[in-house]
């Protein structure tokens, strides 16, 4: 969700830089079930333009037809849409409809809250019902400084209140600058994360060669910073050089990331566990057990590509916890 929230608000920066008049849709609360979970947000300008979805594309239309009231008077309001007349979806959302600004204030404690990786919180108020509501906006809270999006936001004790943790960005921290490392990393700039590649000083590449990166550092080995890697950052290593990877292993052995995974066969990664303890018998067993080798779920992937999606579903599979199974034999809530 941070990195949609980026998004929005860059997109915003600049639509307000054209003059354009916005308009913030937030799903605030969902009875049923739904595409999209509340916490999800959609864009809108005077002009017909728009950023991101609140749902699979069935109710942005609706959106827009609905945004139209608060162009002309400037006054939130709640929208409704229920899904259950209509196919596809089982749920009620309620939607609020606000007008959007990003002050200064506002933009650069954002921006300085996503270099220095600090957790952000999104409170919207609003109320379940249907129309204009001058009490509803939404504030986002940065270091306990509250940054409201319309400026004439005002909550009232009446009001119920949709709370949202937004933590880092997520980070993916790729070691090696192979051709697979160019479609692994603009895989997962796709779907939003953050993406740091680590190339030995010796490859010679430049940023330019990974699309969707957003910085290449070229440390000597024994110099990368273990701090890059913390809670909301995975680890690819994929330099293709044994001797490499087991220097790397090295340097990041007291590191704990959110996934760790290597390139190659379950053999590859044996050995450099075992020479790993060679160089240092002292090594935590907590450390060796995180590293996931070969990297990536068995999905049949061949192609370098095919080997990102597999290797990201992965990591997704990991940070939230889930068991990878086919939807359809899934119980419950296939989005849960």
């Amino acid at each position: 969700m941070t990195h949609e929230l980026q998004s929005i608000i860059e997109q915003a920066r600049e639509w307000q830089q054209q003059g354009h008049k916005m308009v913030l849709a937030s799903v605030v609360a969902l009875e049923g079930s739904s595409y999209r979970k509340p916490g999800v947000r959609m864009l809108l300008n005077a002009q017909g333009q728009t950023l991101g979805a609140v749902s699979g594309g069935c109710v942005e239309k609706e959106v827009q037809r609905q945004a139209q009231s608060v162009f002309e008077d400037g006054v939130p309001k709640i929208m409704t849409y229920d899904g259950r007349l209509r196919l596809g979806c089982e749920g009620v959302l309620y939607i609020l409809l606000e007008p959007f600004e990003v002050s200064s204030e506002l933009y650069q404690a954002f921006t300085e809250a996503l270099v220095q990786r600090t957790p952000l919180s999104i409170q919207s108020a609003y109320q379940k019902e249907f129309g204009p509501m001058p009490e509803a906006g939404t504030t986002l809270i940065i270091a306990d400084k509250s940054f409201p999006f319309d400026a004439r936001t005002r909550k009232t004790e009446n009001s119920l209140c949709f709370t949202q943790s937004l933590p880092p960005l997520f980070r993916l921290l790729i070691i090696g600058a192979e051709h697979d490392a160019v479609q692994l990393c603009k895989a997962a700039a796709q779907i939003g994360w953050e993406v740091t590649v680590v190339a030995p000083p010796d490859e010679q590449k430049t940023i330019d060669f990974f699309c969707g990166a957003k910085q290449l550092i070229t440390p000597l080995i024994d110099q990368l910073d273990p701090q890059l890697l913390d809670s909301q950052t995975a680890v690819v290593l994929m330099t293709h050089s044994y001797n490499k990877d087991v220097q790397y292993l090295t340097a990041l052995k007291n590191t704990y990331p959110a996934y760790f995974g290597l390139l190659g066969p379950q053999k590859r990664r044996e050995q450099l566990i075992d020479r790993l303890l060679e160089f240092d018998p002292e090594v935590e067993l907590a450390f060796i057990d995180q590293l996931r080798g070969p990297a990536g779920l068995n999905i049949g992937a061949a192609s370098p590509a095919e080997i990102a999606v597999s290797i990201l579903a992965e990591i997704l599979a990991v940070t939230r916890a889930q068991n990878p199974i086919a939807l359809k034999d899934k119980e419950g809530a296939i989005h849960a």
